[in-house]
C-alpha cells in the first residue's frame, strides 16, 4: 500500500452516531482522501478498537491506509496500517521499535529540530501546524509558513500542513514543497464529505502545480 499523504483526513466522531460517522468516512474516501487517521480521545479501549475495525473495513475497500492516533495497542488490535504520535505522545523511536519496520509511523513536528529528530528516529511522514486556528478539541500552537517551508527542506520524508485548512485558504502554502494537507472539520463537518474532499484535493493539486 503506497504512502500518499496528498489528502490526509483526520476524523472526529463527536456528535455523530456510529452509522452516520461511517457513512461520512466512506463519503470522504469517495471524494479522493488518500490516507485517514482515526483520532478518538474519549473512547474506551474496547470502543476505540471496535470503531477502528469498522473504519478499517471501509478503508481497505479503497486501498487507503488507516492510521491510528497515538494508540499502538489499537493499531495492532485492528490491523491498521500505522500510528501517528504527537509531541506529547510516545517518543518516535520507541513507537518505531514497538510497531516494527513495516508499519507506517507519522509524527507531529513544530520546529526544524523536532522534524529532524523525528525523521532520524524512524518517522515516515510529518504533520506540521497549526497553520490556522482550529475548531477541534486538540491543543494547537500556530506554526509559521516559514517554519513549514524550512521543515520541508530539512527532511526527505513527506511533510503535511495541518490546522484550519480548507479549499479556500491554501494560498498561504504557495511555493512550499509540502506533500499534502490535513483536514478535520473541512471534511468531517461538510454537508457532503465527498464534495468537500474533492474541492480540497483540487485546491491542493493547484498549489502543488505552482510549487
Amino acid at each position: 500500500m503506497n504512502l500518499d499523504t496528498a489528502l490526509y483526513f483526520i476524523t472526529d466522531s463527536t456528535g455523530f452516531e456510529k452509522d452516520e460517522f461511517l457513512r461520512r468516512v466512506r463519503s470522504a474516501l469517495e471524494g479522493g482522501v488518500t490516507i485517514i487517521q482515526l483520532r478518538e480521545k474519549n473512547r474506551t479501549t474496547r470502543e476505540y478498537v471496535e470503531l477502528a475495525e469498522a473504519v478499517h473495513a471501509i478503508t481497505k475497500e479503497f486501498n487507503v491506509p488507516l492510521i491510528i492516533d497515538d494508540r499502538i495497542d489499537v493499531m495492532l488490535a485492528s490491523g491498521a496500517e500505522g500510528v501517528h504520535v504527537g509531541a506529547e505522545d510516545m517518543p518516535v523511536a520507541v513507537a518505531r521499535k514497538l510497531i516494527g519496520k513495516d508499519k507506517i509511523l507519522g509524527a507531529t513536528a513544530k520546529t526544524v529540530e523536532a522534524a529532524t529528530a523525528a525523521y532520524n528516529d524512524g518517522a515516515d511522514y510529518l504533520g506540521v501546524g497549526a497553520i490556522y486556528p482550529t475548531t477541534t478539541k486538540v491543543k494547537t500552537v500556530l506554526t509559521s509558513t516559514e517554519t513549514l517551508d524550512a521543515i520541508t527542506k530539512a527532511v526527505p520524508i513527506p511533510v503535511n500542513a495541518i490546522g484550519g485548512l480548507n479549499s479556500t485558504n491554501l494560498g498561504v502554502l504557495n511555493g512550499i514543497n509540502i506533500a499534502g494537507v490535513c483536514a478535520v472539520s473541512a471534511i468531517m463537518k461538510a454537508d457532503s464529505p465527498k464534495a468537500a474532499a474533492e474541492k480540497l484535493k483540487k485546491a491542493f493539486d493547484d498549489i502543488r502545480r505552482g510549487a
